[in-house]
């Protein structure tokens, strides 16, 4: 195999795995942002209750957080290669098995349950497994493209996935993110190599001092998972990424990804330029993100994390306030955009410095959880506000201000490298 692919490798090949990781996260954030649009033609086609399709999507969004550590323990013990392809077909089987779905559970199953298991697998884990297995150097960038591309690829597919769904229909949907999937599985399965030793490399920059992480001996079952959030949770360092994190998602997915479109609807503006107005963050995103981790590489994560949830902080206190016409929305998106996960990339460095390159990519599976759950917090609370009050105007606020609070909680705390360090799986 090293013979056939090596005349192949114009430059080091850790250009090609991270390529094909970024394609896979792409796919995989398109899947998640899919009920979304498949929200109302389903309603319409079935007759069923918001709270059903809701449930869903908020199922989906927490196993796709919850799935992510169990997936990074397998990514050591089975392989990433292997883990990559059990979760992108399990997304690919239930997605397009749920075009004969005709009950409620049904779509809870294939979207909720199964895919949301299957994409978890493909989630930011797997950019921290994949950048602390290739890079030495420039981690920090690595981390920023990888992660830009899991948040970009549910923002940036809305307008053409609801363009799929023009006149109620929604298999179209079904289809296109099933057929994607499927043209995922021979790439992962022929091109992506497993470590750099497999096509006669080593990690970018990588010298005698700077030595990859040990393989962990582990039983080739998800338990490690366990072990690392029991080890871990008695570390104080966890639970600030853990809580910063839960604000993190309570500020994008939760609040700007899900109910953006509704918002902007309390103010006669139409869904279609909504979408576009989500996708232009998402394009916004890409560049801020990516420039999050050539930040990263240079400067302290934690005054780089003051700044990122300060200023998104300030801008959704601000948001409520705005005349909602097309310059001032234009320059939200722009700048809430850059700013939409660029917290990724210094988060990941500090657990690599907490806990070390080999533990990292479990416990950084753990703290996504976080973000998750802050994200069906959102989600959920800042529907049950716009029910209860009548507006969003207090959703935004208050989240505006926890992100304030986690920026000032984040620069207070001191890291210092390997303090949280937790001894390794199976000792």
């Amino acid at each position: 195999m090293t013979q056939f692919r090596r005349p192949l490798l114009r430059w080091h090949p850790a250009g090609f795995v991270l390529a094909i990781t970024f394609v896979s996260l792409l796919v995989a954030a398109g899947l998640r942002s899919a009920p979304s649009v498949m929200m109302v033609p389903l309603e319409l086609h079935f007759g069923w209750s918001r709270a059903t399709t809701s449930l869903t999507a908020a199922t989906g969004i927490f196993l796709y957080g919850l799935a992510g550590p169990f997936a990074a323990a397998l990514m050591m013990s089975l392989g990433i290669r292997r883990t990559m392809l059990a979760g992108i077909g399990l997304m690919a089987a239930a997605t397009f098995a749920s075009q004969w779905m005709s009950l409620p559970w049904h779509y809870v199953a294939t979207w909720g349950v199964l895919s949301g298991i299957g994409s978890g697998a493909i989630a930011t884990v797997l950019g921290a497994a994949v950048v602390n297995r290739w890079f030495a150097k420039h981690q920090g960038l690595a981390m920023g493209l990888l992660s830009a591309s899991a948040a970009t690829g549910a923002l940036v597919f809305l307008p053409a996935l609801a363009w799929l769904t023009r006149e109620g229909a929604w298999k179209p949907v079904v289809l296109t993110v099933s057929l994607a999937c499927l043209l995922l599985i021979p790439i992962v399965a022929f091109f992506m190599p497993e470590r750099p030793s497999d096509v006669g490399a080593t990690r970018i920059g990588e010298t005698p001092e700077s030595i990859p992480p040990s393989p962990i001996k582990q039983a080739r079952t998800a338990g490690g998972a366990v072990s690392a959030l029991t080890a871990a949770a008695r570390v104080p360092m966890f639970w600030l990424l853990f809580g910063t994190f839960f604000v993190c998602g309570l500020t994008t997915n939760g609040l700007i990804g899900v109910h953006m479109i509704a918002f902007c609807g309390d103010h006669g503006i139409a869904p279609v330029a909504a979408a576009g107005l989500l996708s232009m963050m998402g394009f916004f995103d890409l560049i801020g993100t990516t420039a999050s981790g050539w930040l990263t590489d240079r400067y302290d994560p934690r005054r780089l994390l003051f700044v990122y949830y300060g200023l998104r902080g300030l801008s959704l206190i601000a948001l409520p306030f705005l005349d909602f016409g097309p310059i001032s929305l234009a320059a939200f998106a722009i700048f809430y955009g850059l700013d939409w996960i660029a917290t990724v990339p210094p988060t990941m460095k500090l657990t690599n410095q907490a806990f070390g390159e080999a533990q990292a990519p479990i416990v950084f599976g753990w703290i996504m959880v976080g973000h998750q759950l802050g994200a069906a917090t959102a989600a959920f609370g800042a529907g049950l506000i716009r029910e209860q009050a009548g507006s969003y105007l207090p959703a935004f606020i208050s989240a505006g201000v926890f992100a304030i609070l986690a920026a000032i909680a984040v620069l207070a705390r001191q890291f210092s490298k390997g303090s949280g360090q937790i001894p390794a799986f199976g000792r």
